[in-house]
């Protein structure tokens, strides 16, 4: 096992890599207050992992609540939101019940949220069972719903106790979710890391083949990307917006299609080649570089074009982008591989030659 911390001072916690960390609960009793959890998961994942995880929780005296909920982006909302209050109110889960996130960034998410706003805060831990909620949405306290104008308008930064990535699960995951997970990862190497792209393009087959040492080292570098930049700023007022590249094409492409048709990080995909794009276009890397970008997500398996949404409905869905200020668009891009800033002043001809790339 590999531990990381994020260091946010009290509320600091610590990330645990490894396998079969799934069954070893003494690595979650001593982050809770009492011996009382409430684990929200949705179908597909509890009926792989809850009994797994419940019988190491009662084998040490704990006290294990399911709430089971249906599986899909769709069901991030309202609707779902208040089966899980409602499950803890009838069950009197008070302010020192903890809630256990077993699942991927839609059950996180969710979770999250409902532990962040159930009597005004109860603990939370995120024990992420996919690829991109491991190296991704578990870490750095974002929770929230979507709303039909927009994914994850409805929110709060909350952060967990523990992030608990148990590397083993991967293993069972679909061809198709493997892959939307290897969209984050690429993208934590595209804005931070030259050397981990370098990596990636030589070892993008064996995450494919879920290579147990290629997913320690690639879950293990994006933690240690993410916690760094979330300890810098941890509510988004600066560098952690780059932690957003290719999502704010990403978030309308998801909006526009309908939330579930297409995996979130495949939407991610084609929006970092949009936003590569548009870097290349503003003169801030070489076709070269769009070339590596395209290349990379092709080989992990991934849609490197948009779908067939109209650019007018493109802008229409990014103007309610959490990164816009005063009405301006912000964008993230690429000053080269490994690196990346945001930026405001697009020119509105260089954006609409980006969104009016082909399917073909």
């Amino acid at each position: 096992m590999q531990t990381l911390r994020v260091e946010l001072g009290e509320r600091a916690y610590p990330i645990h890599i490894g396998e079969r960390l799934l069954s070893d609960a003494r690595l979650v009793t001593p982050h809770l207050d009492l011996p009382k959890v409430a684990i929200v998961t949705n179908t597909t994942v509890a009926a792989l992992y809850l009994q797994q995880l419940s019988e190491a929780l009662r084998a040490q005296g704990v006290e294990v609540i399911s709430i089971v909920l249906e599986d899909g982006e769709r069901y991030k909302d309202w609707a779902t939101l208040n089966l899980i209050y409602d499950a803890l109110l009838e069950r009197h889960c008070d302010r020192k019940t903890t809630l256990i996130a077993l699942g991927g960034g839609v059950v996180g998410d969710l979770a999250g949220f409902a532990a962040a706003t159930y009597m005004r805060g109860i603990p939370f831990i995120q024990i992420p069972t996919t690829l991109l909620a491991q190296v991704d949405s578990s870490i750095g306290g974002k929770t929230g719903i979507n709303h039909p104008l927009g994914k994850n308008m409805i929110g709060a930064f909350y952060q967990p106790r523990l992030v608990l990535a148990d590397t083993t699960v991967l293993a069972s995951l679909p061809p198709r979710e493997l892959s939307a997970g290897l969209a984050e990862v690429i993208k934590h190497g595209l804005i931070r890391d030259d050397g981990f792209v370098a990596w990636l393009e030589q070892n993008v087959e064996k995450l494919l083949a879920c290579d147990a040492q290629a997913l320690a080292h690639a879950v293990r570098r994006c933690c240690e990307i993410k916690a760094a930049v979330v300890a810098e700023d941890e509510r988004e007022t600066g560098v952690r917006a780059l932690l957003n590249f290719g999502h704010t094409f990403g978030h309308a492409i998801e909006s526009g299609l309908g939330y579930g048709k297409w995996l979130h990080g495949e939407a991610v995909a084609a929006g970092m080649v949009m936003a590569a794009d548009l870097s290349r276009r503003m003169g801030f890397i070489a076709q070269t570089d769009l070339d590596r970008v395209v290349a990379l997500l092709k080989r992990a398996r991934l849609p490197t074009a948009p779908p067939d949404i109209a650019p007018a409905r493109m802008l229409e869905l990014m103007a309610l982008d959490k990164k816009t200020e005063g009405g301006k668009l912000r964008f993230v891009l690429l000053d080269r591989i490994g690196a990346a800033s945001i930026r405001a002043e697009v020119p509105a001809g260089l954006l609409q030659q980006a969104l009016a790339i082909s399917a073909g």
